[in-house]
This record gives C-alpha cells, structure tokens and sequence, in this order.
C-alpha cells in the first residue's frame, strides 16, 4: 500500500480541522524519500501545527513509524497558504528598526580565590572527618 502515509495524514488532519473539505496531500517520491505536502485553510493552521509545534511534530513522528514499516524515510512538509499569519513576509518588507540592545542585569560577583580555596579546605577537612567515622 504506497498511498497508506497519505491516506493517513489526510485521516488524522481532517479530524483536527474546521474545514475538513480544504486538507489536501500531495505525495511524491524521490532517492531522498516520500515527500507529503499538506495544504489546509489557512483558519486552521494553527490547529495543525499546534503550539509551539507539537501538533506537527507529533504527526511527523507517527509517519517516521508508519514508514519504517515499510522500509521508507517519510517526511511531511506544511504548506503555508498565501497571506498566513505563520508566513514570513520579512523579505519583502523593508528592515525594521532594530531596538537598542537591552542590558542584561549583573550577575553576583565571583567569590575571590582566597575564599574558594577556603571554602574548599573546609570541605576537605569535613570529609576526612567523615572518613574518620566508622560506620
């Protein structure tokens, strides 16, 4: 069955979508893998990719399974449709202004070396005290 990732895919996504009736996959293969190109409304991008991705990579994660069954690499790729929220569109547009570089709060300073080297003298000494113990 070589259109079983499709089929899949297309299964699992209209499930989690509002506009079941726009999820289309698109299939090809090539000497790198099977490669699903998926295409929703662009309302429910959103759902597919989930947050901070999860949604997308979990699906990506079950076709890494469902194509080790058969011996393939399977990879899927999210088509963002035109004027998305999740497109990049920072090529075309000018440069924005860059803001001035935030300063970072000081860390605490360092202890001084004679005070590590104190600290890690009573250290020594506790654990020979320790190993004095018989227990």
């Amino acid at each position: 069955m070589p259109d079983m990732d499709k089929e899949f895919v297309e299964y699992v996504v209209r499930a989690l979508v509002s506009h079941p009736d726009d999820v289309s996959v698109r299939r090809s293969v090539d000497d790198m893998g099977v490669l699903l190109e998926l295409s929703v409304n662009p309302e429910d991008m959103g759902k597919v990719i989930g947050k901070a991705g999860a949604t997308a990579k979990s699906i990506r994660t079950l076709l890494r399974v469902l194509g080790s069954r058969n011996d393939a690499r399977v990879n899927l790729k999210i088509i963002e449709p035109e004027g998305s929220e999740y497109q990049d569109d920072r090529q075309d547009s000018p440069a924005a202004p860059v803001a001035p570089a935030q300063t970072a709060p000081e860390a605490p300073a360092a202890p001084q070396p004679d005070a590590d080297s104190e600290m890690v003298a009573r250290t020594k000494r506790e654990f020979a005290d320790l190993d004095d113990l018989d227990l």
